[in-house]
């Protein structure tokens, strides 16, 4: 099984980028990368002042035995500020629950005044938390505005050959609580 099967047997359907506009993504924007293991599938996008971890999977043999963490710490490592998004918790889906409480357990705070709703292709609507680690104090504005270059160079990259749309306009899907 290649690695986009392993993500999409792993990650809802709709949270999904095609394989596509992910293979693009790889091949042709300079930040996003791929790291890939037996153990565990990472791609992530990193930028001068932060780093985004778009899909994090550990496989479910080894998951409890501190890859993900060993993973997210040579992240840390690279001294930047660190962003996730991640499903809402959902008591009758203990996955969701599970991921909050790791990124948790890995020093991750949830952007309290950042609200994040994106639709999926039948235009259903669905939140989620944006969660990041810093190095150094960091103001929750940075990280929405982190969050807005995300949308705009990572979920819109080559969006309308493969969806015919935007999928992340940063000016319609985040929002700042005051």
């Amino acid at each position: 099984m290649d690695w986009y099967e392993r993500l999409a047997n792993y990650f809802p359907e709709h949270e999904m980028k095609h394989p596509g506009q992910l293979r693009d993504l790889l091949d042709h924007h300079e930040a996003y990368r791929k790291l890939e293991s037996p153990e565990f599938i990472v791609t992530y996008a990193e930028f001068a002042d932060f780093l985004f971890i778009d899909y994090l999977l550990v496989n479910s043999q080894t998951r409890g035995k501190g890859t993900g963490s060993r993973l997210l710490d040579r992240f840390k490592q690279r001294g930047k500020t660190l962003i996730v998004e991640v499903e809402l918790p959902d008591v009758e889906d203990t996955d969701t629950l599970l991921r909050v409480r790791f990124y948790e357990r890995n020093g991750f705070k949830r952007a309290e005044r950042i609200t994040y709703t994106r639709s999926d292709e039948d235009g259903e609507p669905y939140t989620m938390d944006v969660y990041y680690w810093s190095p150094s104090e960091v103001a929750e504005k940075s990280v929405l505005h982190n969050m807005k270059t995300i949308c705009r160079e990572i979920h819109n990259f080559r969006s309308e050959k493969y969806y015919g749309r935007l999928l992340a306009d940063p000016e319609e899907v985040l929002d700042w609580e005051n």
